[in-house]
């Protein structure tokens, strides 16, 4: 097997048999609630090891409850959740572990898309893999002179006999390593783009845990290498380009992982209150948690976690009805860039909150909230990693370029 993925899972068994599922979890579940907690869990003790060691028990977990299916219908062997609902329950899973809710970024994208798609043999095979567990990761992002978002790729599907070979490199192939199938894209010899689903085990498939940013480490977010890979027909699929005219999802996901981490910023604060023993010589009363000053503060970072989150649910909604307005795949015009406008508003602020509020935490601990075991800084490393998809300073001047002279936003905003 060429593929280099870790396959050690180095999961816990005997804590796995206490968890079974006879259905996917759902929405307002008391088996969701105990995933997430979980989940939870096992992020705290891997920090508390010191290691960065990967999170292959959450991983396990979530395709044995098969939260991956959450978008699916029931009747289709899913939760039956709304978009907003699906958001709602990233926010909560990004609170537990940003890493793991970041990592299923493309996934759940990928099961919206498949959910617009016409009814047809390829379309109900993929809906049935995502029902019975299976995670799909993504290979699209390229280092090259292109633009980014554009429908051009420097990987290649070429014909070979009864199929293709692909050929190629992918960079931050976020969550792939985790992953059972990998939606690769690419472009033919005549230009056309396509993409592809193929094993992340197929020869020829090498991922590599290189990703090495500041935030967001564990998100297997490294280089996919696509070296001769043979693909079937049925593996294939033109991009149309028509389906969604400004593409808001892979945006708002970003700020709903971000709205997560807040939730956490907001615990340990409060926790951080608790922990201090003494206060210092200005301070207002003899405890900390006494003290209206720090309590102030406490009282900031949760506005602004509530804040960061209600601006998000409210740009989902936007989407929600945009995509509800798609007919045969597509979705309307207007809806879609009005979508698009909301998860770009909601970027300006969302970032520049919830940066504030990873540094504001510290107002409450002292020197000691800086020390390395801490790991605090984690929250704002993972933020700035976050906020750098896509610089905040062309969304603003896209959203004052349309409210002044009403230039729709770029088309086809696409975000890996």
């Amino acid at each position: 097997m060429s593929n280099q993925k870790q396959l050690n899972l180095g999961v816990n068994k005997d804590r796995l048999t206490s968890l079974t599922f006879t259905e996917p979890v759902k929405v307002g579940s008391a088996e969701l609630d105990q995933l997430i907690t979980d989940i939870a869990i096992d992020a705290e003790n891997r920090r508390s090891s010191g290691s960065e060691a990967r999170p292959y028990y959450a991983i396990d977990l979530i395709r044995r409850t098969r939260l991956g299916a959450l978008r699916l219908p029931v009747e289709l062997g899913g939760g039956g959740a709304s978009i907003r609902e699906l958001f709602y329950v990233i926010i909560r899973l990004a609170e537990a572990d940003p890493d793991i809710a970041h990592s299923l970024r493309s996934h759940f994208s990928n099961v919206d898309e498949l959910l617009r798609n016409p009814a047809s043999e390829q379309r109900d095979t993929w809906l049935q893999r995502i029902a019975d567990g299976a995670i799909i990761g993504n290979a699209f992002t390229e280092l090259s002179s292109k633009n980014v978002g554009h429908l051009a790729f420097e990987t290649t599907l070429s014909p070979e006999g009864e199929g293709y070979r692909l050929n190629g490199t992918k960079y931050f192939s976020t969550g792939t390593m985790y992953a059972d199938w990998v939606l690769v894209t690419a472009s033919t010899l005549d230009g056309i783009p396509v993409s592809v689903i193929i094993p992340t085990d197929r020869e020829g498939v090498i991922i590599k845990d290189d990703w090495d940013g500041i935030g967001q480490r564990l998100t297997g977010s490294g280089t996919t290498h696509l070296n001769n890979v043979f693909v079937n027909k049925g593996e294939v699929a033109v991009i149309r380009d028509d389906r969604t005219p400004f593409n808001s999802y892979l945006q708002l996901y970003l700020h709903a992982v971000i709205s997560g981490i807040l939730r956490n910023v907001v615990a340990d604060a409060s926790a951080l209150v608790h922990k201090r023993t003494r206060t210092f010589s200005f301070a207002a009363a003899d405890t900390a948690s006494a003290d209206p000053q720090l309590q102030q503060v406490v009282g900031e970072l949760s506005s602004s976690a509530f804040a960061s989150e209600a601006i998000v649910l409210a740009a989902v909604d936007a989407l929600d009805i945009a995509v509800n307005s798609a007919v045969d795949g597509v979705i309307d015009y207007d809806l879609s860039h009005d979508a698009s406008l909301r998860a770009a508003q909601a970027k300006v602020i969302v970032d520049d909150l919830a940066l504030q509020a990873s540094t504001l935490l510290f107002e409450v601990g002292g020197a000691s909230a800086t020390r390395k075991s801490a790991n605090l800084d984690r929250h704002w490393r993972n933020i700035r990693t976050i906020a750098s998809h896509n610089p905040t300073v062309y969304k603003a001047r896209a959203i004052g370029n349309y409210v002044v002279n009403g230039t729709k936003l770029p088309l086809k905003q696409i975000y890996f």
